[in-house]
């Protein structure tokens, strides 16, 4: 009796901590997803800031000059559609997440549900069963 206790304690307190647990391990997942996307622009920017340096330092005519600022119009526009494709990829992330976190939900909130609805058929049938007993005493 005492081991069907325990083991229906364990199967419950299981079942109000799954939630929990999958909600974290999304955050966490989308918070791993997040960083390693800022990581990686940032790193591209950092790259092409170094690059647009080096060239900077290789100047020495006006015609040079006038290629680095030919080089430097391009890379600016380069930068900007990787920076609408870094937005877009975030936000893609984000959308994602949005709908993973609501079908979790919707999937706890159905649990839930059923954990009630068997709760409940639970008290009715041992209500049922103190009734009938009580009746079958006082008969007596």
């Amino acid at each position: 009796m005492q081991d069907k206790m325990t083991e229906n304690f364990n199967e419950q307190t299981r079942q109000f901590f799954e939630p929990m647990r999958k909600l974290n391990a999304l955050m966490l997942n989308n918070m791993e997803k997040m960083t390693q996307q800022q990581l990686e622009s940032m790193k591209r920017y950092s790259q092409m800031g170094t690059d647009r340096m080096r060239s900077a330092t290789e100047i020495e005519d006006a015609e040079s000059m006038r290629d680095f600022g030919t080089q430097q119009a391009q890379m600016m526009q380069e930068l900007s559609q990787q920076m609408l494709e870094d937005a877009r990829s975030m936000s893609e992330m984000s959308l994602e997440f949005k709908n993973q976190l609501e079908q979790l939900f919707n999937e706890a909130g159905q649990q839930m549900q059923q954990q009630a609805e068997k709760a409940d058929s639970s008290n009715k049938s041992t209500s049922a069963k103190s009734s009938s007993q009580s009746s079958r005493s006082s008969k007596s």
